[in-house]
């Protein structure tokens, strides 16, 4: 008890010049919870990710990583306070072999013996990176990309891993790999932060949900409360089951 929640977003408002973007935004995720957020194309899903690493710097209302105050903050010192990403589109350094984008992700820490050491977990955690330990990035799969950009954030040791559309680009196969592992990660200590329009999928892993309209948040709720939950199956479920 007593603990400050690991992200919170308070009452937030960010605006791309005059258009307001986000409205009101209140989300809260606590110490090694799986929280998703969802929402359909222009809901506003990529601006709340930029407002968290200080790329959108909110009009009003507070951002909080651990209780210190990050809005205003430069994106950098938000990185070093513990926050990692796994972008869109996973964007690792096509022309860098495996290793070498695995390295970059640990670039802002200092304890080069545990680095090696994560690095080894990394590839235990996803082998096929192992096998290809020395291929650049740009001969991957989507998949296996995927697993480099996951892999490369969690080497930053982060406090909080965000996902920004885990599924995009990638077969049914593979997203249900990328959410099992998602969910491994999670198991394995790290509060994972998944912005994602695949809501069956996001919700069959999350503990908690926030569903994101027009830049406003509607509804929150446990993940199999919104699974149940009428409006989710008419919008975003396929239908009523």
């Amino acid at each position: 008890m007593g603990e400050h929640p690991i992200l919170e977003l308070e009452n937030v408002d960010t605006y791309y010049g005059s258009i307001q973007a986000l409205y009101g935004i209140n989300i809260k995720i606590q110490k090694d919870e799986l929280v998703c957020l969802l929402g359909g194309n222009a809901s506003g899903k990529s601006t709340v990710l930029k407002t968290i690493l200080g790329v959108c710097k909110p009009k009003k209302g507070t951002v909080r990583l651990e209780g210190e105050r990050i809005d205003g903050k430069p994106t950098k010192y938000i990185i070093s306070k513990g926050i990692a990403i796994v972008p869109e589109n996973r964007r690792i350094f096509p022309r860098l072999t495996v290793f070498e984008n695995l390295e970059m992700g640990a670039y802002l820490r200092t304890d080069t013996d545990q680095v090696k050491k994560d690095i080894d977990e990394m590839l235990g955690l996803f082998p096929q990176l192992k096998d290809r330990i020395n291929q650049p990035g740009i001969t991957l799969s989507g998949g296996e990309q995927q697993m480099l950009a996951m892999a490369r954030a969690l080497l930053a040791n982060p406090k909080i891993l965000l996902m920004d559309e885990p599924s995009m680009g990638l077969s049914p196969a593979l997203v249900d790999q990328q959410f099992e592992l998602i969910q491994k990660v999670n198991q394995q200590g790290t509060t994972v932060f998944v912005v994602e329009q695949n809501a069956n999928m996001a919700l069959s892993i999350a503990d908690r949900g926030y569903v994101l309209q027009t830049g406003s948040i509607v509804l929150t709720e446990t993940a199999e409360n919104l699974l149940n939950n009428e409006m989710m199956q008419k919008a975003y479920l396929g239908g009523s089951t």
